[in-house]
């Protein structure tokens, strides 16, 4: 790795930071050149733009989630237990604060301010996740493992939905355990095993 490299991956992770603690707008530059540990210009000279950096920082979750979840894939065959393993992701990163919120969810919350460029990232997420979710369901109604109420599609949409509210409640009471009062019952209602 180069320090160009490393010096744009530093500013992209202070950037995931800080938004996560306040959105797209609550922070600037020289927030990220302090934490950084750098120059406000040298954070320009990586990212021109705020849009840029933020296009770039959404655009690489995206792909860090698509890794997990194709590891998730092949390290539980079974549709529920795949299920329980993305919610445990989330718990275990609540309850620890190393990542308390994905940030597509908050930067989805802020659509209508949001540049052109992050705005069709964040939506790309959601694609890419609601499609993931729903080849879960469908294998999982396929298998007879997942009881669904509604089409995969349907369920899929609403259980990713159901994560991101309970990432919501958790930040909004502060009580990392109120993520895991609103996703167990969640699995137990899918699970078919009951």
């Amino acid at each position: 790795m180069t320090a160009t490299s490393s010096t744009a991956d530093d500013i992209l992770a202070t950037a995931r930071d800080l938004v996560i603690l306040g959105g797209y707008n609550g922070f600037s530059y020289a927030d990220i050149a302090q934490v950084v540990g750098i120059r406000k210009p040298s954070v320009h000279h990586h990212f021109p733009t705020k849009a840029e950096l933020m296009r770039t920082l959404v655009s690489r979750y995206r792909g860090e989630a698509k890794a997990g979840m194709e590891h998730l894939d092949q390290q539980f065959p079974d549709p529920l237990d795949r299920l329980k393993a993305y919610t445990g992701y989330w718990k275990a990163c609540i309850e620890n604060a190393n990542m308390p919120f994905c940030v597509c969810a908050l930067l989805a919350c802020e659509i209508p301010v949001l540049p052109v460029e992050v705005a069709e990232e964040v939506k790309a997420f959601f694609r890419f996740l609601s499609g993931w979710l729903t080849t879960i369901f469908e294998l999982g109604q396929k298998e007879g493992t997942l009881k669904l109420s509604v089409l995969p599609h349907l369920e899929a949409e609403g259980f990713m939905a159901t994560i991101h509210g309970a990432m919501l409640s958790a930040r909004a009471y502060g009580q990392p355990e109120m993520f895991g009062m609103v996703t167990d019952p969640l699995i137990a209602r899918l699970s078919s095993r009951n």
